[in-house]
């Protein structure tokens, strides 16, 4: 597949000035793609020599609350100070995790070790997307962020049985080593452009964000709460996910802009979509594979078929979107939602015994394609209604709505498994899940169906 560009003098995105920064970025987001896709084919391994297999779900908890208070602090110091200071750090505290995890002797180590990842990737993601604004002109900004996802393509492909067989080889410690060399080079590639960097302004005028990181905090535990409940449904972890919602709710006044629950025209309407996308989405492919694997019989191998080629058409797709800079973006996104919600809709045909399973793999690359045309449009339309001094809580905001949306609703999703069905027998649950995460992908484009770039 060839690299996104954009029909514009010079090519900014490979132009001399700009080759080295572009490449640094796709390392990056290709390394943290690697180690996010890997660790998973890894962890079996990983927990039996460290005697910690009774602690499954801990390194993933603990990397996801890291990301979380990162995420949203690594987007204020992107405001304050700009983001080349968080991109000069945040890689090195990727970089430790990884040397940290590839030498742990002990579960406390490595659990230490995926926090300290869970930092570094969670500040280097949003400073990223500053950077992408503040380097590439607006009409380039496209086909920057398509080649964004682009960069998780070859990890989606190769990353789980690359780390198989790299542990299976060299041990699991190398699935986090092998990633040093190429995070430095990654660093190194950007120093450059972070040299020329203009120093960020604030507006005198503008007001301060009060509580940012208690928010921050309380984002970071009550996510990964959400989340566990949700993976580990039972009358214990309800309360425990009830938790995290009440420690959620006011955090979410701070973290997200004002009037995004609302749909308020400008930048909230553009966050809310972010969130109503990575829901619907989410909220179905987490159970693509349990679908496959108790329904039609299909080997775990199989079962993970159709999220590989969901991934090559979200890829597609962000490569096509990235060559028409003159659509409207927000034409894409409410393209995005209908084509998201039709393939969704049809989903239950593949969760009844009677329907025909290869038909998930079609259904997960128009889904795929869906997401693929409209995540890089809602970054570009983020941005460019944001300050300058606004831009890192803005990338902050839109990764904290993905992370809330999808928690919340993957969720509800395994409450309807646990209360309609069981996963042995899932199939009464995932219709209504199914058409459920439709109705979602519907109202965003109901949401989305008068709004234009001049007033989202």
């Amino acid at each position: 597949m060839s690299l996104p560009e954009v029909e514009s003098p010079g090519k900014p995105l490979w132009s001399a000035e700009n080759r080295s920064t572009t490449i640094g970025i796709l390392l990056l987001i290709t390394i943290g793609a690697f180690e996010h896709l890997g660790v998973s084919t890894a962890m079996p391994s990983m927990l039996a020599d460290l005697d910690g297999g009774d602690l499954y779900s801990w390194p993933f908890t603990a990397f996801l609350s890291a990301s979380v208070v990162a995420t949203v602090l690594g987007g204020r110091m992107c405001d304050r100070f700009g983001p080349a200071a968080v991109l000069l750090v945040a890689p090195a505290v990727f970089l430790a995790g990884l040397v940290a995890a590839g030498t742990a002797s002990g579960m406390t180590a490595l659990l230490a070790a995926r926090a300290l990842q869970g930092v570094g990737l969670g500040a280097e993601v949003v400073a990223v997307y500053v950077l992408v604004a503040l380097v590439y002109p607006e009409r380039s900004r496209p086909a920057a962020f398509g080649l964004l996802a682009a960069a998780w393509v070859v990890p989606s492909i190769v990353g789980p049985t690359a780390a198989g067989l790299v542990t299976e080889r060299f041990g699991w410690r190398w699935v986090f080593l092998g990633l040093v060399p190429l995070a430095v080079l990654g660093v190194a590639l950007l120093v450059p452009a972070l040299r020329g960097l203009p120093k960020p302004t604030r507006d005198s005028a503008s007001p301060r964000r009060k509580g940012v990181p208690l928010a921050a905090v309380a984002a970071g535990v009550g996510i990964p709460a959400v989340s566990w409940a949700a993976q580990h449904p039972s009358l214990s972890t309800l309360w425990l996910g009830l938790a995290g919602v009440a420690v959620l709710v006011p955090a979410l006044r701070t973290l997200l802009p004002a009037g995004t629950l609302r749909a308020r025209p400008g930048l909230p309407r553009v966050v809310l979509a972010r969130g109503l996308f990575a829901g619907a989405f989410f909220g179905v492919e987490a159970f693509v594979p349990l679908t496959l694997t108790s329904v039609h019989g299909f080997s775990p191998a199989l079962a993970g078929l159709p999220l590989t080629v969901g991934a090559l058409g979200w890829s597609l797709a962000s490569a096509w979107q990235g060559r028409r800079p003159e659509i409207q973006r927000t034409t894409l996104i409410r393209r995005g939602f209908v084509i998201l919600a039709a393939g969704l809709a049809l989903m239950p045909l593949v969760a009844a015994p009677w329907g025909p399973p290869w038909l998930a793999a079609a259904l997960w690359v128009v889904c795929g394609a869906g997401m693929g045309m409209s995540f890089p449009a809602i970054s570009v339309l983020a941005l460019a209604r944001s300050a300058e001094h606004e831009r890192g809580f803005t990338s902050s905001a839109l990764q904290v709505a993905d992370m809330i949306f999808s928690a919340a609703l993957v969720g509800f999703a395994g409450v309807l498994l646990a209360g309609l069905a069981s996963a042995a027998a899932p199939t009464a649950a995932l219709v209504p899940i199914d058409l459920v995460m439709a109705a979602v992908a519907l109202a965003g484009a109901l949401v989305f169906r008068r709004s234009t770039d001049e007033r989202v």
